[in-house]
């Protein structure tokens, strides 16, 4: 059950840019990037992390193009249910 919205807590997590990350971090931002040569924002707040980070990439690669009974189109609606009960906007 999700607190009343005067409840609801906010967490702030700093993300390291490009520009200024370490030759791990730069690395595992090259390896995640997007079309674009950025990361998704829900990759990024891993630039604490980059080994969780790449970790995160490679299992929603997984889930989303993985073998699996279900079609692309089946997960993206799995994914947006999920995201939307969770009041999330991805």
């Amino acid at each position: 059950m999700r607190p009343p919205a005067s409840k609801k807590r906010v967490a702030a997590i700093e993300i390291a840019q490009r520009a200024e990350a370490d030759r791990a971090l730069a690395e595992a931002y090259r390896r995640v990037a997007g079309p674009d040569g950025d990361p998704a924002h829900i990759l990024a707040v891993s630039s604490p992390n980059p080994r969780a980070m790449e970790d995160h990439a490679r299992l929603y690669r997984g889930l989303m193009f993985g073998a699996s009974p279900l079609s692309r189109s089946e997960r993206e609606l799995v994914a947006t249910v999920v995201s939307r009960t969770n009041g999330c906007h991805y």
